[in-house]
């Protein structure tokens, strides 16, 4: 998949400044994509040039001009080509984290321990605000209502699919850390 996917995913929300987009990448497609505020801006830029987004200038009292970007008729359609295909092979995991788990008998124990802490409490931030957005989108509506009401269940299903994943890692974190303690725990022991 490539970035003008996730961008074009991210303006069928509507139209939005590439600060906008920048900004709030992060509950829309971000957890499943991500990428920084120059790539983002890099995009649109090409997108532009190929006619997928058209871009409206607007000044501003005491802040700069900024450019709202939206999808255009030929974006569109290539939002619905790119979903007519099929999904290439799911992105192999690359996480420094497991290397440094995968280590962690050989290397420093306890800052292992702490990198998975660390996961662990980025995962619950993330939570917090998936959970936020969701019941932004409900709107005081049940999960049932919502399907059956709302205009787009995309953004919904992407966020279930966050919300799952975060969760994973808290179960995948609560296990390592047992395990690591435990095994910190049997070597002082030996040692003594």
């Amino acid at each position: 998949m490539a970035l003008r996917n996730a961008l074009m995913a991210a303006l069928l929300e509507g139209e939005a400044s590439g600060y906008d987009l920048a900004k709030g990448f992060d509950a829309t497609v971000a957890n499943f994509w991500s990428a920084t505020p120059q790539q983002l801006y890099r995009e649109l830029d090409r997108m532009e040039a190929e006619g997928l987004v058209t871009a409206r200038v607007v000044e501003q009292e005491r802040r700069p001009t900024k450019r709202l970007f939206s999808l255009t008729d030929a974006g569109r359609r290539e939002v619905r080509a790119y979903t007519a295909e099929p999904p290439a092979r799911p992105a192999a995991v690359r996480d420094e984290l497991l290397v440094k788990v995968q280590c962690a008998d050989a290397g420093d124990m306890a800052a292992v321990r702490a990198a998975v802490a660390g996961r662990m409490e980025l995962a619950t931030a993330k939570l917090a605000r998936y959970e936020r957005i969701r019941q932004r989108l409900l709107a005081g509506r049940s999960e049932e209502a919502y399907f059956a009401e709302a205009e787009r269940i995309g953004p919904y299903l992407t966020l279930l699919r966050g919300m799952s994943f975060e969760r994973e890692n808290l179960r995948w974190g609560e296990l390592a850390l047992r395990r690591l303690d435990e095994r910190v725990h049997a070597c002082s022991q030996q040692g003594e």
